[in-house]
């Protein structure tokens, strides 16, 4: 009897589909049948199977006459030029009518069918389009949750996080007052194996029907396993199948959710009784979780943006500090509380010339000496960072529980040079969803058994205490350290070519962020179009023909246009910064009464009233000098839109060598307290939330004019705003 890990269970080719599904494949060259699922007898008129062998659907017009009609046969070749992309129709077979599925997958294409379900039940909620304007994590999975119980409502829905180990845990969840909860429940890495998560990548929905049903046998020619990675209706491990009826249901559906093309969790769903979702209502779902996602990765980037700017608005402060000294420890002493609470630690030591200087809770100092002599030997980076440090070396370095978690910066290894930040034990616990550990049992597979990791019976709460650790340091933590190394550096003769180091490193990320802006647009907008076709398909085959679902659908396309918009408005940002600039006298009239006459269509109110005066002449960029009359005029255009009398009046003038553009409106104002970050990439004021925008305009417009020698300010107050723009003035 074989025994075979988890991880290395072929659930790609199990050789079988799940009943609702028929499947035909065949050659994608000669387009000769090569394999079929068992049931399409079911379907189609077919008296000998074994006769399909090596002939075409058009050999048998009698048995496959819907198929061979249907455009998207007609056009095999149109369909299947790109690997693995699946394209849908609605055909009738008989009297019912079925979902038409087309996929090409290594030599093969993938003809599969399952009928079409009509849900009375779906309500598109509006809570999908306010995911852009959610101000917490917990917040967006929580809509997105709400979302999909409208259109496929499962007894249990959850939002599960993938963590570093590939374990995971139950961040939120939506389900019946008589099913358990699952909130906060952690599952280990061997519930969806490395190799399931490779296919949740591929393949990002996921039905399992029913699973006490009979699987349909795939029947091929060369008796090969096809590789079912792609398919709809493939049939699940034997180990899947049991884990879930331990777990009490017998339906599951999920839908990857994808950040940055890598698995960051799934939405999965559970169902006690049978429960199959209609392949329409499964590309919604999958639409839903894709703008989850999608407003879930530009909350995460708008916040770390934030930090990376308070981060540097201290350091800003803290290098003020290091430059009154000429010794860099003398700096350090001078700032140690501040070096200590950069990485949030709870002590901190500085090492250097056989003295040890403290800052908060630290171990004693010949405990410290142990732990610099055991970095010197045993480390090769220049920053150490172990939330572990209790548990792997207490013992053998007699460690307090002040020193469970620890971070080593070395300055100058030689020397003995470097800081250590400290975090005290903390008492974590995990709640796993049963019993982690693992058992053997034996499943029965293509007819020969083999021995498993076997599926937890109990999903009761089980406590593991760990002892040792610290809180985890996370990414920032380790960003502040870093910051702080670069401090150290830039502000320290001796260190001139580790600085020069440094820079060319920042030069090279820097190109790197360009190139990624260049790309982004490319990258993003595919699964943009994808889902925008796919919320069109939607609105084209609504049976229910009420304005009040067309209404949703359409907002749903007009979301995705807003991303894309945002595409490109991040896209101008990078080339404002860029791009290359001539400089020339340019005449500004004609494009200021253009744009206006545009703001005013797309952003005005019929009342809107726009006064052009004087238009001098300037020194500036064509293209650059464009998009900051548009970002200024498009704003004070958009932002007086809701007063009675809509008025931005446009004015230039001239200051001795400078040329002064004055553009006032009587929209909604900046409120005092958050004009220190108007300029900010993605700021946007409380009192602009109802208007749509994004919070790039500003941030291109600043960086345009610094760009071109010039310079924007602003003017605001419960009357209005006034932009002033002051640029060169032209050479005589």
């Amino acid at each position: 009897m074989n025994f075979v890990e988890c991880h290395e269970e072929p659930i790609h080719i199990p050789g079988y589909i799940q009943s609702f599904g028929y499947l035909i494949g065949i050659d994608s060259v000669s387009h000769s049948i090569t394999f079929f699922s068992r049931n399409i007898v079911d379907l189609f008129k077919i008296e000998n199977l074994d006769e399909l062998f090596d002939k075409r659907l058009t050999d048998f017009p009698e048995s496959f006459p819907d198929i061979i009609k249907s455009d998207i046969y007609t056009s095999l070749e149109r369909f299947t030029k790109r690997e693995n992309e699946a394209y849908f129709d609605k055909i009738f077979i008989g009297e019912k009518e079925y979902h038409f599925s087309v996929f090409r997958s290594g030599s093969y294409i993938f003809l599969e069918f399952e009928e079409v379900i009509v849900n009375h039940d779906k309500r598109i909620s509006n809570k999908y389009d306010n995911f852009y304007v959610i101000d917490t994590e917990h917040e967006i999975w929580n809509h997105l949750l709400e979302a999909l119980s409208k259109v496929v409502n499962y007894d249990r829905m959850m939002v599960y996080k993938f963590m570093m180990d590939g374990s995971g845990k139950v961040i939120a969840e939506k389900k019946n007052e008589n099913m358990e909860s699952f909130l906060g429940l952690h599952y280990p890495e061997s519930d969806i194996p490395k190799q399931a998560r490779e296919l949740y990548l591929k393949k990002r929905k996921r039905i399992f029907s029913n699973v006490h049903t009979e699987t349909v046998p795939i029947i091929s020619k060369t008796k090969e396993n096809i590789d079912l990675s792609f398919s709809a209706s493939r049939g699940m491990s034997p180990v899947h199948r049991q884990y879930l009826i331990n777990s009490g249901v017998s339906s599951s559906f999920s839908v990857s959710i994808i950040i940055d093309n890598h698995l960051w969790g799934l939405v999965t769903c559970q169902n006690v009784e049978p429960k199959h979702v209609d392949l329409e209502d499964r590309v919604q779902a999958g639409i839903f979780t894709a703008l989850a996602a999608n407003a879930y990765s530009s909350f995460k980037s708008k916040n770390e943006l934030n930090y990376r700017l308070e981060l540097n608005d201290k350091l800003s402060q803290l290098k003020t500090k290091f430059l009154k000294h000429n010794n860099l420890f003398d700096s350090l002493i001078e700032s140690k509380a501040e070096i200590r609470n950069f990485p949030e630690a709870e002590g901190l030591a500085i090492v250097y010339d056989g003295n040890i200087v403290s800052d908060g809770a630290v171990p004693a100092s010949d405990v410290i000496n142990r732990i610099v002599h055991w970095g010197l030997e045993n480390t090769t980076d220049r920053i150490y960072v172990n939330r572990s440090f209790l548990k792997n070396h207490g013992e053998e370095l007699n460690l307090p529980e002040s020193a469970a978690g620890i971070i080593i910066y070395f300055i100058e290894r030689d020397k003995n040079e470097m800081l250590i930040w400290f975090r005290k034990e903390f008492d974590e616990h995990i709640n796993w969803a049963g019993n982690p550990e693992k058992t053997i049992g034996v499943f029965t597979q293509n007819g020969e058994d083999k021995q498993m990791v076997s599926p937890r019976t109990s999903f009761r709460i089980f406590t593991e205490n760990i002892k040792g650790h610290s809180k985890r340091w996370n990414s920032r933590n380790v960003s502040a350290v870093q910051a702080i190394r670069d401090l150290i550096l830039e502000t320290s003769h001796k260190n001139y070519n580790a600085i020069k180091r440094l820079n060319d490193e920042l030069k090279k990320v820097n190109e790197e962020l360009d190139s990624f802006s260049y790309t982004i647009s490319h990258d993003l907008g595919t699964p943009l179009t994808v889902m925008k076709l796919n919320a069109q398909m939607l609105l084209g085959n609504l049976t229910d023909n009420s304005e009040k679902s067309k209404t949703k659908i359409n907002t749903i396309i007009e979301e995705i246009d807003n991303m894309a918009e945002m595409m490109h408005d991040v896209l101008q940002l990078s080339r404002a910064k860029h791009s290359e600039i001539q400089l020339e006298s340019l005449k500004t009239g004609t494009t200021i009464h253009k744009i206006s006459e545009n703001a005013k269509i797309t952003y005005g109110s019929p009342k809107s009233e726009i006064v052009i005066k004087e238009c001098p002449d300037v020194m500036a960029d064509k293209t650059l000098l464009h998009q900051v009359f548009l970002n200024i005029i498009n704003n004070a255009v958009k932002y007086s839109s809701h007063k009675d009398q809509p008025r931005v009046e446009i004015k230039g003038s001239e200051d001795g060598q400078t040329i002064i553009y004055r553009i006032s409106d009587n929209g909604i104002g900046i409120p005092e307290e958050e004009k220190h970050k108007m300029f900010k990439i993605f700021n946007r004021m409380d009192n602009a939330k109802k208007f749509k925008g994004n919070g790039v305009g500003l941030s291109i417009v600043h960086r345009i004019m610094k760009r071109i020698g010039g310079n924007v300010d602003y003017e605001s107050n419960k009357d209005g705003t006034s932009f002033i723009l002051t640029f060169k003035k032209p050479y005589i």
